[in-house]
């Protein structure tokens, strides 16, 4: 009998494109759509042996393995996060193992936001669409000032877009993100009121972990520009909850662009960001392109023939 791998979460069903995962007769890979709508959640799960999940889209916890008994390894595309509860699976014996990705496909969705907002795109296109010529008056990103809130891999590659695109600049950040943007010829504000103050478009690149998480408060955000932009294709939860929201009620900053949200999927058109007219929102778009997901399943699936293999060498709670 083949061993049976179940893919939750696969909104677009795009793995069913990645051959590799279908040409090894050892294992047999479903997927399943939103499990929440998806008719054949619960018998999926009562078949599954191993899952490969896709980034934090699925929470596994204590409930959750109760309906997956089978269940004994659990590989995450890229590198874990809080979506796992990593002692609720050592608990009950199933292992976990973790990937790797690559900052390309997010950097680029970061950009693609950026150069929308300014540019005023979207209500642009859709004006056309309706008949209507030139509505509004965008504007460009040359001369202005880009701070990058977070100085890793994404992070780094933003700031080469921003530099080739005539912007000014500056991070802040932990002391290494600090020193190594300083060593990059990048400038490093002499505080943090500074960095918020003084940034017309604000990118966020944090790790979501314990001393990130909402430090992001209303009182920076109120520091900002009038008309400064505020992009979040990181993690909603390193903001303070709610203070984005009001913050752009305010006024200050005038406008974000948003991949990432508190909670996701979102299907309620009048979900309260969706009704701001000053916020652009993506549906968690950041890691979702042909190449990325070729990486980060074909990483997956390595890690669960590995195991099955007899190889636990790259387990990390068990």
């Amino acid at each position: 009998m083949a061993i049976t791998i179940l893919i939750p979460d696969d909104y677009q069903f795009a793995t069913a494109h990645l051959d590799f995962l279908h040409q090894n007769a050892r294992f047999h890979c479903v997927a399943l759509g939103d499990m929440s709508k998806d008719p054949q959640t619960e018998k999926q799960l009562a078949d599954a042996e191993a899952l490969i999940l896709i980034r934090e889209r699925t929470v596994v916890d204590a409930a959750f393995l109760r309906r997956a008994p089978h269940l004994k390894v659990i590989s995450q595309t890229g590198k874990l996060a809080r979506n796992v509860d990593i002692t609720a699976c050592t608990q009950a014996g199933v292992a976990i193992v973790e990937g790797s990705g690559s900052p390309i496909a997010p950097a680029e969705l970061t950009w693609l936001l950026i150069m929308a907002s300014r540019r005023k795109l979207i209500p642009s296109v859709n004006a056309m669409a309706a008949g209507r010529w030139q509505r509004d008056i965008g504007s460009a990103v040359n001369n202005q000032t880009l701070g990058i809130l977070g100085y890793g891999k994404i992070g780094k590659r933003v700031a080469t877009y921003a530099t080739a695109f005539g912007m000014n600049v500056q991070v802040w950040g932990s002391k290494r993100a600090q020193e190594e943007a300083r060593s990059a010829g990048l400038h490093v504000p002499v505080s943090r009121e500074q960095f918020f103050a003084s940034c017309d478009v604000l990118t966020v690149h944090q790790r979501l972990v314990a001393e990130t998480e909402g430090n992001i408060t209303p009182a920076d955000l109120s520091l900002m520009k009038t008309d400064a932009l505020f992009v979040n294709t990181s993690r909603a939860e390193l903001v303070r909850e709610g203070a984005l929201y009001d913050a752009l009620i305010q006024g200050r900053p005038g406008f974000a662009a948003l991949d990432v949200y508190e909670h996701e999927p979102i299907y309620d058109p009048n979900n309260p960001f969706l009704k701001l007219p000053n916020v652009l929102c993506t549906p968690h778009l950041g890691y979702v392109e042909k190449e990325s997901y070729a990486l980060y399943f074909r990483a997956a699936f390595d890690n669960v023939v590995r195991f099955f293999d007899g190889d636990t060498t790259h387990v990390i709670n068990i």
